[in-house]
């Protein structure tokens, strides 16, 4: 005989707590959706909990110095041109001599 949805749920519940799964929640924008279901469809994955378990534990076998590498988010770096740094500082200068001619 079946099992009621009751003794299931709590069977599943037990199996959880003895193995102490956690749930984790994790929101993506589309970008890194599609960069899972690529991985996913290379890898022969069909869940994408076990596409994430492994990424997780492969990372980490690699250690500190392998890992964090591919752990350190790009930052952006704004380089401003020559021409744009000489017209903000003759504005400054004007500004200034503004400022000292009002005084």
């Amino acid at each position: 005989m079946a099992l009621a949805q009751k003794d299931r749920d709590k069977r599943r519940h037990d199996k959880a707590a003895r193995l102490q799964e956690e749930d984790l929640r994790l929101k993506v924008r589309p970008g890194t959706k599609q960069a899972l279901a690529e991985l996913m469809e290379w890898s022969g994955l069909e869940e994408q909990g076990e596409a994430l378990t492994l990424m997780i534990h492969h990372l980490h076998a690699l250690g500190p110095g392998g890992a964090l590498p591919l752990l350190s988010s790009p930052r952006h770096v704004y380089v401003i041109p020559e021409n744009v740094a000489r017209k903000l500082e003759i504005a400054y200068s004007r500004e200034a001599l503004r400022i000292c001619s009002d005084d």
